[in-house]
């Protein structure tokens, strides 16, 4: 395992994210716990990616979203799939990019604070495992570039993880 070293990453987001997959990669080396590895990578998502104000892990367990490690305020404990963005891309197997969650039908406001959403599943052999949720306060601060980007981190867990 690598420990985490330096300040927060800089530039344009290809780079940031490229430098993310790169410390996540050191992180996860040697470990396939998936509590370990989500909290680690909650942390590396909360410190270098500026204008959120959530980032976190929900995993699925008996047909329901259950909280996992997270970086932000207490956070709504299950979310039932198709619900809230969050079961949407469980039930759709597919990120979702919400540029202004009051615009979102049936958005779950955890913290009413957050205006924009990016939510990615954790897909393994077809199955979904959970998802990667980021929340911000900026109305339109995620973009395709932060989805790909965290498409890759989810690739890389999943990877990494023992299920």
């Amino acid at each position: 395992m690598t420990a985490f070293h330096g300040s927060r990453v800089q530039g344009p987001k290809s780079e940031v994210y490229a430098e993310l997959v790169r410390q996540a990669k050191g992180q996860f080396d040697g470990e396939r716990d998936v509590i370990a590895n989500a909290a680690n990578l909650s942390a590396l998502l909360a410190f270098h990616l500026e204008g959120l104000n959530w980032a976190g892990l929900y995993f699925l367990k008996g047909g329901e979203l259950v909280l996992g490690p997270f970086q932000g305020k207490p956070a709504c404990v299950r979310i039932a799939v198709g619900k809230g963005v969050c079961g949407t891309a469980v039930a759709t197997k597919a990120s979702v990019l919400v540029p202004d969650v009051h615009a979102f039908p049936g958005h779950i406001a955890c913290d009413e604070a957050s205006r924009s959403e990016l939510v990615v599943p954790l897909v393994r052999h077809g199955q979904v495992l959970g998802v990667i949720d980021l929340d911000s306060p900026r109305v339109e601060r995620f973009d395709v570039d932060d989805q790909r980007g965290v498409e890759a981190l989810a690739a890389l867990y999943v990877e990494a993880c023992a299920w």
